[in-house]
């Protein structure tokens, strides 16, 4: 069929009986209400599975349906096409040849953006159908903002140097949806979505400005010459989070909300004076996806079981431990979603309360007017509480209270920032805790970090360095002849990192007669020892050593993450 010409979908579906007559009717009916496409509209409305119309239009078009997520592109081809006509048309250029090029089109029956994109590109056009999902994904991953954000840089520097202006009063007035101060911003946290980065890092060099987003875990850099747009972007974001713009030589923290590409982030902020300016690190929070379940954590079967049972109980200390950025605060407000009842009155103290949970008190933290960890514990012992959660453990007198109030018939969850399970009991040790107090309180050590997983895209086989196998078999006590390891080779879908995504890898300690008696001896090694031999406790490393043997990640992310001294 000649795709110049203009077809009826729906009644071709109806000819071929892949939809009903009625069903055609009342779609198009919903289709004059939303004004969205018909394909889609009979989608959304049940009448047809997406991957059935899509290969039902292929058929019928004569044309490839292609899963565009794993199409090898190239940057190059890419840019041919620029961003607003692919967002427009829901289209995406994969070939550019010489007389003809290949368009990814989520609706290939569209003449109108066949005909515009036939007089822009000025050559004939091969349509493939994909599926919109995965060309949206795919468009915010091919146009990135980097030489966006090069270029809004250099205009503002132009703009600074050239115009005798007041920058505060540029930055403070009503118009400022032009600046090019707001634009570039504005790049940096569309950037950062299309990139899912967890954090934006702005560093003001001696002669460069160096802008960094923390991916799956590792910072990913991005370097600028105009060094002299530093203050203008740290005073437009203090003006944002409401800080003080005056104020340069000390650190402050804030926070603020931001649309981008339609969803909403909670923007954490903190400045620091360094040499040549002010540093600023933003945490960015989605809160369009909502909070996830214990089962959709990655925890495996045997230790999300064991966790269950804890959380359910009457009383006791519950610590999820790790370093910053383990996904401690996931796993927290996962487990509390799910003790979460009527019935049960939970209050937490948090610094900050960074996702809010109906039925949930939660108290944020505030030091600067005397609102401490411990201070909020004891008021909150006044509120009849049955669940508490201290946000961290961050110094003796906190940790005794929370103790305390699990001895006394309340569930207490908190964190601690350690390297580890049995680690955290010797830490409470060390802060002046009594064993014997702590023995009777703690329940459960969870701890956890998160590992970088292969890309599914260009996942390939590969030999491993003589100096890893003997580590891995000597830790492990296991012999790894025969098994095939993986790595990512790197494409367009990891950014050519070779890694997309992360899992956690966790270990769990229950307190047992053994290290509960060490505990109350005060006696770190003892606790070591009967930890390790605890039924059913395993290290990270075991964990991590699972993952790289079913092919989930790399033997270099496995020791990144415990390293050979574990």
């Amino acid at each position: 069929m000649d795709i110049t010409k203009k077809i009826r979908i729906g009644d071709l579906l109806v000819q071929n009986r892949v939809i009903t007559h009625e069903q055609l009717l009342s779609a198009l009916a919903e289709q004059k209400k939303t004004g969205r496409k018909l394909g889609r509209t009979l989608i959304d409305l049940n009448f047809i599975k997406e991957t059935d119309l899509l290969n039902f239009l292929s058929r019928q078009l004569q044309i490839p349906f292609l899963d565009v997520s794993r199409y090898q592109r190239t940057p190059e081809t890419i840019k041919v096409l620029p961003e607003n006509l692919a967002r427009r048309f829901r289209v995406l250029l994969l070939e550019n040849n010489a007389n003809d090029v290949l368009l990814a089109m989520a609706d290939p029956t569209d003449l109108m953006a066949l005909d515009e994109l036939t007089r822009v590109l000025k050559k004939s056009i091969r349509a493939a159908v994909v599926r919109e999902s995965d060309l949206l994904a795919a468009i915010d991953q091919s146009y990135r903002r980097t030489a966006e954000i090069g270029v809004l840089a250099e205009k503002l520097r132009n703009e600074l140097s050239e115009n005798d202006i007041d920058l505060d009063s540029l930055l403070t007035s009503d118009e400022v949806t032009d600046a090019p101060v707001v634009k570039l911003l504005q790049s940096l946290f569309e950037d950062a979505v299309q990139a899912k980065a967890s954090d934006i890092h702005i560093e003001p060099d001696e002669k460069v400005l160096r802008i960094r987003q923390r991916v799956d875990g590792i910072l990913i850099e991005q370097i600028l010459d105009e060094v002299n747009i530093a203050s203008a972007v740290v005073i437009r974001l203090k003006l944002m989070a409401g800080l003080n713009i005056s104020e340069k030589r000390l650190p402050q923290d804030g926070r603020f909300n931001i649309r981008v590409k339609g969803r909403i982030l909670d923007v954490r902020i903190s400045t620091l004076p360094v040499q040549n300016g002010e540093s600023v690190v933003m945490r960015l929070l989605d809160h369009s996806h909502g909070l996830l379940d214990l089962n959709h954590l990655g925890i495996p079967e045997t230790i999300l079981a064991r966790f269950r049972k804890h959380i359910n109980s009457p009383h006791g200390l519950i610590l999820v431990t790790g370093p910053t950025g383990s996904g401690k605060t996931t796993t927290l407000y996962a487990a509390l979603t799910e003790v979460n009842k009527p019935e049960t009155k939970i209050i937490t103290a948090e610094d900050p309360v960074e996702y809010s949970l109906p039925r949930i008190n939660q108290a944020q933290v505030n030091d600067k007017v005397g609102l401490t960890f411990a201070s909020v514990l004891r008021s909150a012992l006044r509120q009849d509480p049955d669940i508490i959660l201290v946000g961290e453990m961050r110094d003796t007198e906190t940790a005794e209270i929370a103790i305390r109030a699990s001895i006394t018939g309340h569930l207490v969850f908190s964190t601690l920032h350690t390297n580890g399970a049995i680690e955290t009991a010797t830490r409470l040790l060390d802060m002046g805790v009594e064993g014997y107090i702590l023995a009777s309180a703690l329940r459960v050590i969870i701890a956890q970090r998160l590992v970088r997983r292969i890309c599914e895209y260009c996942v390939e086989a590969t030999e491993i360095e003589p100096g890893q196998l003997i580590w891995l078999e000597k830790s492990q006590n296991k012999n790894y002849s025969g098994v095939v390891f993986k790595r990512g080779r790197g494409c367009h879908q990891c950014n050519h990192t070779g890694y997309k995504g992360r899992i956690g890898v966790y270990e769990l300690l229950d307190l047992r007669s053994e290290t509960l008696d060490a505990l109350r001896r005060n006696d770190a090694s003892a606790f070591t020892h009967a930890a390790i031999q605890t039924p059913g406790f395993i290290r990270f490393s075991t964990c991590a050593a699972e993952y790289a043997e079913q092919g989930i990640t790399t033997i270099d992310e496995v020791l990144r993450i415990t390293g050979a001294g574990e």
